[in-house]
């Protein structure tokens, strides 16, 4: 991993450590986020009596902790590996997963621009970090719109290159709602009134697709990147068929 903080954690800070060393009542560990090492005393390793660290942890493994103290005079950093829990675990793991996904993508565009990719890196983070603390929300920020990395101070050819990356691999996966709709209708004219009413719901969106299944029964799916707008579709959708009711006809709307 390329990316590093300045300076020291804070207290109560979530940190990822790798184990260096072990002894007798202490986990030595380099801090990955940072220039910096730091102590895991036996007794924030897990609750209760150990008698075997070599039952816990190992030397090259990663873990996750939490910043207890730091003596400042003394650069010391005291940790505490049981005292994260498991909320806290998953999402520093998912924030380093992302980060290393924002490390490979410059990677791999390191080859198309031409330049070497520690040196790529140095020039967008040079840029980045004066305004994220990590690369990855940059760029999903790129991705919502919200930020033009050209603007940020990146040199256009670099800028236009990434951000063309950034869209195609940070794309957040599409959430699908699906459903089922039935009709019934004894109306002269039930059939042109059937095709209205889908037309009419396949206009809310074009992310919408309708399967016929037979018998007045259609499947329904949307796609969308938001599970809000995505809520508020399917909503005007149940809004539409409202309108098929009458004395000769029935709608239903089953979510599944």
């Amino acid at each position: 991993m390329l990316y590093r903080k300045k300076g020291l954690p804070e207290v109560n800070e979530i940190v990822l450590c790798q184990v260096t060393k072990l002894f007798p009542n202490s986990v030595f560990v380099d801090l990955l986020e940072y220039n910096d090492s730091g102590m895991v005393h036996i007794s924030e390793v897990s609750p209760g009596r150990i008698r075997n660290l070599r039952d816990y942890v190992s030397v090259g493994r990663q873990i996750v902790c939490i910043v207890l103290r730091i003596d400042h005079e003394k650069n010391h950093i005291d940790l505490s590996l049981r005292r994260v829990n498991s909320t806290q675990r998953r999402e520093k793991l998912d924030e380093i997963k992302q980060e290393l996904k924002a490390e490979s993508l410059i990677s791999n565009l390191s080859k198309k621009v031409n330049i070497p990719a520690n040196e790529l890196y140095r020039k967008i983070v040079d840029k980045v970090f004066d305004h994220y603390l990590y690369l990855h929300l940059c760029f999903k920020d790129v991705v919502a719109g919200k930020v033009n990395l050209e603007k940020l101070g990146i040199e256009k050819k670099v800028a236009e290159e990434l951000t063309q990356a950034v869209l195609d691999k940070f794309k957040p996966p599409k959430i699908v709602l699906t459903g089922e709709i039935q009709l019934e209708t004894y109306s002269p004219t039930g059939l042109n009134k059937i095709k209205t009413i889908l037309a009419e719901i396949q206009k809310v969106s074009s992310e919408i697709s309708l399967i016929y299944l037979g018998a007045g029964r259609y499947q329904i799916k949307l796609e969308d990147y938001e599970y809000k707008p995505a809520e508020k579709k399917f909503k005007e959708v149940q809004s539409i068929l409202e309108k098929f009711d009458d004395k000769t006809s029935k709608s239903n709307f089953i979510r599944l």
